[in-house]
């Protein structure tokens, strides 16, 4: 049981539910399912919301990654952009060269088209009314410019107002005028005329090589997830080119042990997860790479470099009436992204080329790098699960402790989320203060640092399901914030 001031909350309702990274998120998905939208529609709501009071985190300079489950299938949504065709030098970690096509709006024109009842420009109703109204901009927020400062001056945002903004309302009239162009126009809005020449533009004086072309060509592919067998059901992950494949290897090899009678403990989870990050790299490969074998010491502690430290995004999750359920992230990868600010849309650019590294990850021309972004959705007889968090490669660590607890340890969703985590990050096990096992991880080497409690690098769960009826559940953690529907 995970201590009351560590435990997740649940909420329910009947006409659906949502659990997103922020309350203003959540009460516009909870507003659009109250008004018979469907959980994709609330969806695309809670991620404009965010666009808003989270631009540090994800906008629309970034992209989406989803899983919606829908009449017992399960589709996967590719929001994510390629690199410039011309590309001619591996990309920097941050400045133009680092942008890639962001995918996030295509996504939203495409999910509201396949499984979304209300018209666009309905969904982003609440998103423009809080960015032309204006926000009290967070502490996290102003934390964030002051941190990222020199990157958003050299990106072209010395003159945005939140650069000089305080703690009085922030308003945002560029970006609710784009938001409004996109509810009437759809995409074009956006990926051709003067909304992408601004982009195109934004990028080249910042030293990157995206071409009008790039974005016009620009597609939102939606192909099958893939799914490996966990409890009574299927967990399913999103397929290339996120890291979602490396959480499926994981929770594979982890029943397998299980079933021999193996003790499912941290030490094993977090070798797991280092044995599976040794593939990262093949991502692309995807189920492929479901038949390979992974090397776990049973009894101490490998010390694998593994995951890396990128800490953000933002999740949402939502369930309607009918049972459509939506797992998905958002995000613009480091914080403000590449810091390349488009001053005609009032938007900071992703730096998603960054995620490009060696073997079948190189850089290349018109290429979609490995992204970090690793929504999940749980089927079984007993119902359906999406669950997501923030951060990066934390992600599948958070979601693989979460999973395993809850299936193979019978503890309740709830006390799942909330119970204290663990992070391999960089030969490093960055633990919270007050974790039951942190000792006995220390006696089988494992070199730990101890967090305090909540620090962004342990994630934020967003989850929705029915089980029968819709209920959601939200991590302690950050913002995260849930709520049902009447």
């Amino acid at each position: 049981m995970a201590p009351s001031e560590y435990r997740a909350t649940t909420s329910s309702g009947r006409g659906g539910a949502a659990s997103t990274a922020h309350p203003l998120a959540t009460q516009a998905a909870v507003h659009v399912l109250e008004q018979g939208g469907t959980a994709a529609d609330a969806a695309i709501a809670a991620q404009a919301v965010i666009s808003v009071v989270l631009p540090q985190a994800a906008g629309l300079g970034g992209d989406l990654l989803a899983l919606i489950h829908d009449r017992g299938r399960v589709a996967a949504v590719n929001g994510t952009g390629r690199s410039p065709r011309s590309l001619a030098s591996p990309p920097d970690a941050s400045g133009g060269s680092s942008v890639t096509v962001p995918g996030l709006v295509d996504g939203w024109v495409t999910v509201s088209a396949r499984w979304g009842r209300l018209p666009l420009a309905e969904l982003l109703a609440p998103a423009i009314e809080l960015a032309r109204r204006g926000i009290v901009p967070e502490p996290s927020l102003l934390a964030a410019v002051d941190q990222q400062r020199a990157r958003l001056e050299r990106g072209g945002a010395g003159d945005w107002s939140l650069v000089s903004a305080s703690d009085q309302p922030w308003a945002q009239p560029e970006l609710a005028d784009l938001l409004g162009r996109i509810g009437d126009a759809g995409r074009d809005a956006f990926y051709t005329g003067p909304g992408a020449a601004a982009v195109v533009d934004a990028v080249r004086r910042c030293g990157g090589c995206l071409e009008l072309q790039d974005l016009a060509e620009h597609d939102t592919p939606c192909p099958p997830p893939v799914a490996v067998p966990w409890g009574s059901g299927l967990v399913h992950v999103q397929p290339p080119i996120s890291q979602g494949v490396l959480l499926a290897m994981a929770l594979q090899h982890v029943r397998r042990l299980a079933a021999r009678g193996v003790p499912v403990d941290d030490h094993l989870l977090v070798e797991v997860t280092g044995a599976a990050f040794e593939h990262r790299s093949s991502c692309g490969r995807g189920a492929e790479l479901l038949d390979l074998d992974l090397d776990v010491d049973l009894e101490r502690a490998s010390g694998r470099a593994g995951p890396r430290a990128y800490l953000h995004t933002a999740g949402v999750a939502t369930v309607d009436a009918d049972g459509q359920v939506v797992s998905s992230l958002v995000s613009v990868f480091d914080d403000f992204g590449s810091g390349v600010f488009v001053p005609e849309l009032g938007i900071v650019l992703n730096n998603r080329a960054a995620g490009f590294t060696d073997g079948d990850n190189s850089a290349a021309p018109g290429k979609r790098p490995v992204h970090t972004l690793a929504p999940a959705m749980v089927t079984s007889e007993q119902g359906v699960l999406g669950i997501a968090t923030p951060g990066a490669d934390g992600q599948i660590q958070t979601l693989l402790q979460v999973l395993s607890a809850h299936e193979l340890s019978g503890t309740s969703l709830a006390d799942a989320v909330g119970a204290l985590r663990w992070r391999s990050q960089d030969g490093d096990l960055l633990i919270e203060e007050g974790h039951p096992r942190a000792d006995a991880l220390a006696e089988r080497g494992h070199h730990i640092v101890a967090r305090t409690p909540g620090a962004d690098v342990f994630g934020a769960v967003v989850a929705a399901g029915t089980d029968p009826h819709p209920y959601a559940v939200a991590d302690w953690r950050r913002e995260t914030h849930t709520r049902g529907a009447a």
